[in-house]
């Protein structure tokens, strides 16, 4: 590991929200990812007494790599639709959703693009607006660590205090070589002051890491996943790298295939889980696209076969969240 990353190695206290302790268990509804890991979705429902749901919201943001602020085309792995291209709308989902899960309650995710890049008048409307809509009982927000200016900071915090909330940022990798590839236009140390400042605040943060970006190797993924957790974050995402139509991945490397097969990447992912400390929350295992838009890996469309591989290959092994923390 790069000696910049060696002082991480000791975790940091518990991040905010987190459990007290988890351990392997079983649950009345036989829902192995629950009993095996620390799902955002058994959390949620512990918290609020019910199943949960998030509602992807496009908030009509851009990007400061994007809009030539910083760079321009995005990241190299967005496609037109940026990290939202299953968004719409609020009345809409809740009127289809209520039909599988009538008794659900829902929170307002705002996904597209880089939800705090804007005026801070802008930001309090659209956050606003969605909070008053009748069924949503929280906000998760995902954004970039160089769009927090302390205008900004400072509503999220104001937010935090009457509301259930989160804060997603994509930092996708700790690899500076990687993330100048990848055109993220941000260093490493503006992630480690973002997640210090919102922390200060009491505000969750969720982290999000790619895995199979062009050039890195396993161990490189695995110290991503390290750092992540010793960073205070509260819960993490981990993607899988879906190359689609229009991203600059599509563009530059045309006939990229980030893992080889899907019990290539069930094995890193499982690999990664039990390095994850059980305290932090996981809210993704993988990443998927519209297949109308997916070019590779062709076999990413079939999450669910993916997260119930995942699930077996933990059992297979005995293992768990955490059973190799050290």
């Amino acid at each position: 590991m790069n000696n910049r990353f060696k002082f991480l190695k000791k975790r940091k206290a518990r991040p905010a929200g987190a459990p007290e302790v988890f351990r392997p268990h079983k649950t009345e509804t036989g829902d192995m990812s629950a009993e095996l890991m620390n799902t955002v979705n058994a959390w949620l429902k512990t918290q609020f007494g019910r199943k949960m749901v998030k509602l992807s919201i496009d908030g009509g943001f851009t990007c400061p790599n994007r809009d030539g602020t910083k760079g321009v085309g995005g990241c190299l792995f967005c496609g037109e639709g940026a990290g939202g291209d299953f968004a719409s709308d609020i009345s809409d989902q809740i009127r289809l959703l209520s039909k599988k899960w009538p008794d659900a309650g829902y929170i307002a995710y705002f996904q597209n693009h880089t939800n705090t890049y804007a005026p801070v008048k802008v930001l309090r409307e659209k956050f606003s607006a969605a909070l008053k809509h009748q069924g949503i009982e929280g906000i998760a927000i995902a954004t970039r660590p160089d769009c927090l200016s302390e205008e900004v900071l400072d509503l999220l915090d104001e937010i935090n205090q009457d509301h259930f909330m989160w804060l997603e940022l994509g930092l996708q990798t700790i690899h500076e070589e990687t993330a100048d590839l990848i055109n993220r236009c941000y260093s490493l140390d503006i992630y480690e002051k973002a997640i210090y400042e919102l922390n200060k605040r009491n505000i969750k943060t969720v982290t999000h890491l790619i895995l199979g970006l062009p050039g890195e190797t396993k161990e490189n993924m695995r110290e991503s996943v390290e750092y992540v957790c010793s960073s205070g974050t509260w819960g993490i995402k981990l993607h899988l790298l879906n190359v689609v139509r229009n991203s600059g991945m599509a563009i530059l490397y045309p006939d990229y295939l980030p893992f080889e097969s899907p019990e290539d990447y069930i094995d890193l992912v499982c690999d990664l889980i039990e390095i994850i400390p059980p305290e932090i929350t996981i809210h993704r295992l993988t990443g998927d696209a519209p297949r109308n838009i997916l070019i590779s890996p062709e076999w990413s469309y079939k999450k669910r076969t993916i997260l119930n591989g995942i699930n077996a290959e933990l059992k297979r092994r005995g293992s768990w969240q955490g059973c190799k923390c050290e």
